[in-house]
């Protein structure tokens, strides 16, 4: 999908919080809904757009449909970030990489 469409998508709060809940698991729109004070069919929509713009898949188990997230979806958006600000994106990279060798030897350090 376009980036355009992954931004306009990602623009609205219900959006991102839905790819949080269907982000490491699948989810009906029932189970979905339980966690919004929004109607299930607008739950529904909000699925719609995210599926249209390639950010969720989804599966047919029985009578029910799961959704879950699509991890391709979101390879246009990484590409314009990555193209947007690619030094900056090389020292977070960095930033994160140095703090997990930290934690790692933290962690080594309590365990001896």
């Amino acid at each position: 999908m376009t980036t355009d469409a992954v931004l306009r998508a990602l623009a609205e709060p219900h959006r991102r919080e839905i790819l949080r809940l269907v982000r490491d698991e699948a989810m009906s729109v029932s189970d979905i809904a339980e966690h919004f004070d929004i109607t299930q069919q607008a739950v529904s929509l909000h699925l719609k757009v995210l599926r249209d713009s390639g950010l969720v898949q989804v599966t047919r188990a029985g009578q029910r449909r799961l959704y879950v997230v699509d991890p391709e979806g979101f390879e246009s958006l990484r590409g314009f970030l990555s193209d947007l600000w690619p030094t900056s994106l090389a020292r977070l990279k960095g930033v994160v990489e140095a703090a997990g060798q930290a934690d790692d030897t933290t962690t080594e350090q309590a365990g001896a």
